[in-house]
């Protein structure tokens, strides 16, 4: 299995603070049946701006350790990106790693709106022939209030990524309720741990899959499961039509 979202590296953002503490995500990784995993440290973001160089060079040291422990997990360059209006730019200049030098780009939008210019920025990046995927929807205010904001990112050319926290209720019932609805209405794509630390922010990934299953969502595992594979590849994801059959959905999702 794949995680394309985690925060591995220690002492550079709010991930692990020390090399142990990055070495124990990745085993704890390893005993969730992941088996590749993308590093996704911050980057343009108000608190924390990790460079691609330093990506890099960590990557490159936790990677040789796992070699040396006999871990078999493959780790692959990313950042989370906090949206801007110079993102172009930063992408442009190689300041900004995509998910496993992939054409797909993980983008984090503030928490509590969705900036005017979001559009153009999708669009400016499509022309660059970069797809961002929106980081953790279910947990941004304006999305919560009015959830078709999602949907109109989504044909403006965004994908969007799943939080397994989120599944299961580690952010609330409020934050679980609304990523189901946005499940079920075609409006999620991939799937992403957003791990943190092994206790405070653990990965909880194989429990968020668990828990589709448990509710017949088998579907959905297997969109997700392939999706992830498909970015590690750099092949086109699978998305469906939003499904606004039902009234309650229609409501929600229509423009």
């Amino acid at each position: 299995m794949i995680d394309i979202h985690s925060h591995i590296l220690f002492n550079v953002d709010d991930g692990p603070g020390i090399f142990q503490q990055s070495i124990d995500m990745l085993e704890a990784a390893t005993k969730e049946g992941i088996s590749d995993i993308i590093s996704t440290s911050h980057t343009c973001h108000p608190q924390y701006h990790v460079s691609a160089e330093l990506v890099k060079l960590q990557v490159h040291e936790l990677q040789n350790e796992l070699h040396r422990r006999h871990i078999p997990l493959s780790i692959h360059l990313g950042h989370e990106v906090r949206l801007c209006e110079d993102i172009i730019n930063l992408v442009k200049e190689k300041e900004i790693l995509s998910l496993a030098d992939s054409n797909y780009l993980l983008l984090e939008l503030p928490s509590n709106h969705i900036p005017h210019y979001t559009k153009n920025i999708i669009h400016e990046l499509h022309k660059i022939g970069i797809i961002p995927i929106i980081a953790h929807p279910e947990r941004n205010k304006a999305i919560a209030q009015k959830p078709e904001r999602l949907e109109r990112l989504i044909r403006e050319g965004a994908a969007a990524q799943i939080t397994a926290g989120s599944i299961v209720g580690h952010f609330g019932r409020t934050i679980q309720k609304l990523s189901m609805e946005l499940m079920k209405a075609n409006l999620v794509h991939t799937y992403g741990s957003d791990a943190h630390h092994v206790k405070r922010r653990p990965f909880l990934f194989k429990q968020g899959l668990f828990y589709l299953e448990k509710h017949k969502l088998l579907d959905l595992v297997d969109l997700f499961m392939e999706n992830n594979k498909r970015i590690i590849g750099n092949d086109s994801l699978i998305m469906y039509e939003p499904d606004v059959s039902s009234k309650k959905k229609r409501s929600l999702f229509t423009f």
